[in-house]
């Protein structure tokens, strides 16, 4: 395998990594813009933006996109993060050209007023339907409660109110501000023809312009707090959990991954025996999420609302022991093992490459190797884990209970 780059006059960057023994390939347009990059009044504009992208440009329709997708066998979609907005598809290797030619296209889209108002019944529709099922958009709330003003507690989804407001001429400027040529990289995984691609890209983006887009990125600021949402028509009680953790460009990030699955993997974690396999609770989970200037812990938990309060102290007592003692050699071998397994599986896909190589040119314009990943991990030590239980205890987390109990007591 090999790592390419190329950048165009415009700003506009192509990364791959190309690989010969491939049968596929994978490409992306991603855009450096999502939830943390809106002001209020258009909160939601990204996701809307994602879902305007396929209505019809001046050379398709949106049956034209969807057809001409499908006549090259193109598994492709799109979707719209905190951070990116990204619009992919994985072909066979003849049909490089067809797929770039459609991405770059959906990415100048027309923005017909009638689209428009259309498509904005369907992601008012979408909010109502995540309010709507568990956790009841309290994810959303939780890091509005933890992080306050930071723009990373903005929902990606948007609000009712937010989306209901949004005209098209708002839009487009918000359009016009990010989907710039410097603002976007083009990434490919898997049988890429490097050269052919910067040609391919260049014949249909070199006439985008540049507008030197920022980005804010404050550090966090967050306050530990516990809210109980009243919820009469859930079944059972819900409970989240915010902590900071470590960053994207944080080299801790490795041992925060390794430190969520020793406490709260699927299996074999903490959460696992002391929770989950006991009957004790139906689901339990922590997991490190990590984006420019700030990372989460993040927990969930799921059971009969007459166990709620044992089970917060569960959780309490189970991340207190941790911050107390850390965690044992074999703990931290399993997870090791666990990670490793789940990169080197993954990297067997171009699709999945193609976010790695596409993810870390995102956050840190940096190419890693499935090699690199598992040094990086081989590395992690005890010391290592202490360090970041140190500096991002995870006790100290703001908690949101929803379900059918409004009585719920916090943890003491």
């Amino acid at each position: 395998m090999e790592f390419r780059h190329h950048r165009l006059e415009n700003g506009l960057e192509i990364v791959a990594e190309t690989n010969d023994d491939a049968h596929s390939m994978s490409v992306a347009f991603l855009v450096r813009t999502g939830s943390r990059d809106e002001a209020d009044d258009v909160a939601g504009v990204s996701h809307f933006l994602e879902h305007m992208c396929f209505k019809g440009t001046p050379r398709r329709s949106a049956d034209d996109v969807n057809r001409e997708f499908d006549e090259i066998g193109a598994h492709y979609n799109a979707f719209t993060s905190e951070e990116c907005t990204a619009y992919y598809a994985s072909v066979l290797p003849e049909y490089q050209e067809a797929s770039v030619d459609i991405l770059a296209d959906i990415l100048r889209p027309s923005l017909r007023p009638d689209d428009f108002d259309m498509e904005k019944k369907v992601i008012l529709e979408e909010i109502q339907m995540y309010l709507d099922q568990p956790p009841f958009g309290m994810d959303d709330r939780l890091k509005q409660l933890h992080m306050g003003r930071h723009p990373l507690a903005r929902s990606v989804l948007g609000t009712s109110d937010s989306v209901g407001a949004l005209t098209p001429m708002q839009m487009r400027t918000y359009f016009d501000s990010r989907y710039a040529a410097d603002n976007l990289f083009v990434a490919a995984a898997g049988k890429v023809d490097f050269d052919a691609l910067v040609e391919q890209v260049a014949k249909r983006c070199s006439n985008w312009h540049p507008q030197a887009a920022k980005r804010h990125v404050p550090p966090a600021a967050s306050t530990p707090k516990f809210e109980v949402v009243h919820r009469p028509t859930a079944t059972q009680q819900y409970v989240l959990q915010l902590a900071d953790a470590p960053s994207s460009e944080d080299d801790d990030r490795y041992a925060a991954k390794l430190l969520a699955t020793v406490i709260g993997d699927d299996s074999g974690s903490r959460f696992y025996w002391e929770l989950v396999d006991p009957g004790l609770v139906e689901t339990a989970s922590l997991g490190h999420y990590e984006y420019l200037g700030a990372g989460m812990f993040y927990t969930w938990l799921s059971c009969e609302p007459d166990l709620v309060e044992d089970n917060l102290a569960r959780i309490r007592d189970i991340l207190g022991e941790v911050e107390q003692s850390g965690v044992t050699e074999e703990e931290l071998r399993q997870a090791k093992n666990k990670v490793k397994a789940r990169v080197v599986l993954g990297s067997e896909r171009p699709q999945n490459r193609l976010f790695n190589v596409g993810g870390n040119w995102l956050q840190r314009r940096e190419y890693r190797t499935v090699a690199d990943d598992i040094q990086s991990l081989d590395a992690v030590t005890i010391d290592q884990i202490r360090i970041v239980l140190k500096k991002y205890p995870l006790t100290v987390a703001s908690t949101v209970t929803v379900g059918p109990r409004e009585d719920v007591r916090g943890p003491t």
